[in-house]
């Protein structure tokens, strides 16, 4: 019988700098965020440690005596270094059980790192060290399922690698004995990763032309678009307002490509929900276009649903960023309700409180029928805000037109007169537009 292995545990260690711009409650939040994030990976939170530093930009990143102190955490310091000389029986144990203890085998600082600094660290610690955008771009790859989001995601992450290039073949010139070898070898890599970025930009654009034309064919149907933080419910709210088999995982970008499902029951006319991928803060700069480009459906949404998980304390400054992202997407002018999620996890005291903050706000579960009925009438209201009256006189010649009212319209009164329909209806502007340019051409 083959002995059996032991599965490999990642304990990630976990690295914050405290500047003098950054207030202790966000460096605790922004820890807590970061071991949500390397656990959606799969490490284990083996530790967290802060230092205040004046800033991230020494090479070395941290003090001299911190690292020491990391370095014996990651086992790169041997405690052996420690004497033995007049220790007694207790003490022996102590530190034989001490020796024993398992080390943290990476290193994850929640700020980003230069290439030289991820060097200087990975010597000094002798493990692998990430940084804050490293894990996100790691996250964002493996979740990645639609084409788009893989071409997109692994673009961000050809372009986060590139300057680390150096750093895998820096000991090249030694190896080979001459400096040319070491030289080509980073240019060959570089060359590489330029011709593949090219590679996937052009296959991007043609998926995304494609996309766009599925997408122009949604563009006559109201719409409702879930956004919010990473984890705060969208998908089990989409899955629940819709019926489908949508993804629901309790972890961080567990949903990264834009679903789109009809509202149920279906409603006159039908409205489309769709499901965003989840913001987060300190968003990586390579990753803002492949974000930004999941939210062209929220762009053509009639209404905007601000999913919050209200029983997370931090609720209200991940609500800034959710609104900081829609205004620089040119989106926070849009209707929008706010929900406040996961309320079940809340004291009535608690809800009484949100209830006086945000009075226009609904609060929610998403796990609640009731709830959700609730949202379903609050989205067919909110759109049905958005629709105009008007009333057009259908011959009977062009009653073919009255499948597409019934599919497009809200019909409010009818009437058969010698000539034709006399019809009272509500819909879009752009519907009634073309409902009418139809009937003078005869169309």
């Amino acid at each position: 019988m083959p002995p059996i292995q032991e599965q490999v545990v990642t304990r990630a260690l976990l690295i914050s700098i405290h500047t003098p711009n950054i207030g202790a409650k966000e460096v605790e939040r922004s820890l807590a965020e970061l071991a949500r994030l390397v656990s959606t990976l799969g490490f284990a939170v083996y530790a967290t440690e802060t230092q205040r530093q004046q800033s991230t930009k020494r090479l070395s990143v941290l003090g001299t005596g911190k690292l020491e102190q990391l370095a014996r955490m990651t086992g790169a310091l041997d405690e052996a270094e420690d004497s033995l000389v007049n220790i007694d029986e207790a003490g022996l144990e102590s530190f034989l059980a001490g020796n024993q203890r398992q080390h943290a085998n990476v290193v994850v600082f929640d700020c980003d790192l230069s290439p030289m600094q991820l060097r200087n660290l990975e010597d000094a610690l002798g493990v692998e060290v990430f940084d804050r955008s490293g894990i996100i771009i790691e996250i964002f790859s493996r979740h990645a399922s639609s084409k788009t989001a893989r071409l997109q995601v692994e673009l961000a992450r050809l372009n986060y690698l590139t300057p680390r290039v150096r750093r895998e073949h820096a000991g090249d010139r030694q190896r080979t004995g001459g400096r040319s070898v070491g030289e080509s070898a980073i240019e060959l890599e570089r060359r590489a990763i330029r011709d593949k970025q090219a590679e996937l930009r052009r296959e991007l654009k043609k998926v995304q032309e494609v996309m766009q034309e599925q997408k122009s064919s949604r563009m006559d149907t109201p719409s409702a678009a879930l956004v919010g933080y990473t984890n705060a419910g969208k998908s089990s709210l989409m899955r629940a307002l819709t019926g489908s088999e949508v993804l629901v995982e309790n972890k961080l970008f567990a949903t990264l490509d834009t679903t789109v499902r009809a509202l149920s029951p279906q409603t006159q006319p039908r409205i489309l929900i769709s499901d965003t991928v989840g913001f987060i803060n300190k968003l990586p700069h390579d990753l803002v276009p492949a974000f930004h480009s999941t939210l062209e459906e929220a762009k053509d949404a009639s209404l905007l649903l601000y999913v919050v998980d209200a029983s997370d304390a931090d609720f209200r400054a991940q609500l800034e960023v959710v609104r900081n992202v829609l205004g620089q997407s040119k989106l926070a002018g849009k209707d929008k309700l706010l929900l406040l999620n996961k309320v079940d996890c809340l004291s009535d005291e608690a809800r009484s409180a949100l209830a006086q903050e945000f009075p226009d706000a609904l609060q929610i579960s998403a796990l609640s029928q009731e709830d959700v009925a609730r949202v379903h009438q609050a989205i067919v209201d909110a759109i049905a805000n958005q629709l105009l009256s008007a009333c057009f006189n259908i011959p009977y010649a062009a009653s073919a037109l009255m499948g597409e009212v019934h599919g497009r319209m809200q019909i409010i009164d009818e009437a058969y007169h010698e000539s034709g329909l006399r019809i009272t209806v509500r819909g879009r502007s752009a519907d009634l537009d073309r409902l009418n340019k139809r009937l003078q051409t005869g169309g």
